[in-house]
């Protein structure tokens, strides 16, 4: 592993070669977590305030709604009820805490053109909330939670060229508690991987076949032809099962600005002769152009052992990004100068 890989739990840095993978490190505890990166070679965290209340409101999801996810061993809702009060406020005073101490050790030994992808993981511990059952409030937080945040090297996909586009495949349905990142959905995916085609950079997500969700990793959208002149981008609501997904809404935003026609609906398959654009989003490639997406012919074949045994229906876009692709690109990278936090003043 690089020398920038570094594992923080509750602010304590352990050994570089103890330092696990993200996904081994997902797998290993239940929880809430997020994803970021550094910008403009490591100086400003992008995003940090959204990631903050995102990981928040999915902590409180998972509380409230599926307690086995976010501890070790599951509890009833009732067992919680009132114990913390100030919700919001503890996690981030904590969470910021802890990442003042951890980003500038990581930082320490960059290179020009590096970035850092910076994975934090909050996770109920249920030996201390049995041992603080008294306690309340942000106290009570701090002794029940540990806060994992994970460190490693990223360097980001130039934008626009052909071979950085994505090549995606539909594989299978939408995620339960989809409005609540959490690290459990690691382990879910992974039966997926075996419908994965080689050629294939993200799977995407669909309950019946026709209508797209999400990628596993990501949320997808589509230019698509409206009527003969007006075209609209279209993603899936968060109704229908997807994760709120940081630079999914900052999509929404910049469509709104540049009066880009929007929809909140699941793109149809039916209707892919209307695509004329297609791009992933999220918080490390910010924004990827696609190239193809695959989707088998017949959705029941998806029962099958392997890819191999599919018969895939394949679209190609245009080589490279299209206009409103574009657009949109330099939207985020104009956000992200104006909402990056430099990693040596995160906010108390």
């Amino acid at each position: 592993m690089s020398n920038l890989d570094f594992l923080f739990v509750n602010g304590v840095v352990s050994p570089p070669s103890l330092t696990p993978s993200v996904a081994t490190l997902l797998e290993t505890h239940p929880g809430a977590y997020t994803t970021s990166r550094t910008h403009n070679n490591g100086s400003v965290l992008l995003f940090w305030e959204r990631h903050l209340n995102r990981l928040a409101n999915s902590a409180r999801i998972l509380l409230n709604s599926k307690p086995e996810l976010l501890f070790e061993i599951g509890e009833s809702r009732a067992s919680f009820s009132g114990k913390f009060s100030n919700w919001d406020s503890a996690m981030k005073s904590l969470v910021n805490d802890l990442m003042r101490t951890a980003l500038p050790v990581a930082v320490e030994d960059m290179k020009v053109g590096e970035e850092l992808a910076v994975t934090t993981l909050v996770s109920g511990n249920m030996e201390n909330w049995r041992r603080n059952e008294g306690l309340d409030g942000e106290e009570m937080f701090r002794e029940v939670f540990d806060v994992y945040i994970r460190v490693g090297l990223y360097v980001p996909l130039e934008f626009g060229l052909r071979e950085n586009g994505a090549h995606l495949a539909a594989v299978g349905p939408g995620r339960a508690v989809a409005n609540a990142k959490y690290s459990e959905w690691v382990r879910v995916r992974k039966h997926l991987e075996k419908l994965r085609p080689p050629s294939a950079t993200e799977l995407i997500l669909s309950n019946d076949g026709d209508h797209m969700l999400e990628g596993c990793l990501t949320n997808f959208f589509v230019v698509c032809l409206r009527d003969l002149t007006v075209y609209e981008v279209q993603t899936a609501p968060i109704s229908d099962g997807v994760l709120p997904g940081v630079i999914r809404q900052i999509i929404i935003e910049a469509c709104l600005k540049h009066g880009i026609p929007f929809r909140e609906v699941a793109p149809s398959w039916s209707r892919h002769e209307q695509w004329e654009e297609a791009f992933i989003t999220n918080s490390l490639r910010l924004l990827q152009h696609v190239e193809t997406i695959r989707v088998p012919c017949s959705w029941s074949s998806l029962e099958s052992k392997s890819w191999k045994d599919v018969n895939w229906e394949e679209k190609q876009f245009k080589e490279g990004p299209g206009t409103i692709t574009s657009v949109l690109q330099e939207e985020i990278m104009a956000k992200a100068a104006l909402e990056g936090y430099p990693v040596t003043s995160l906010p108390k």
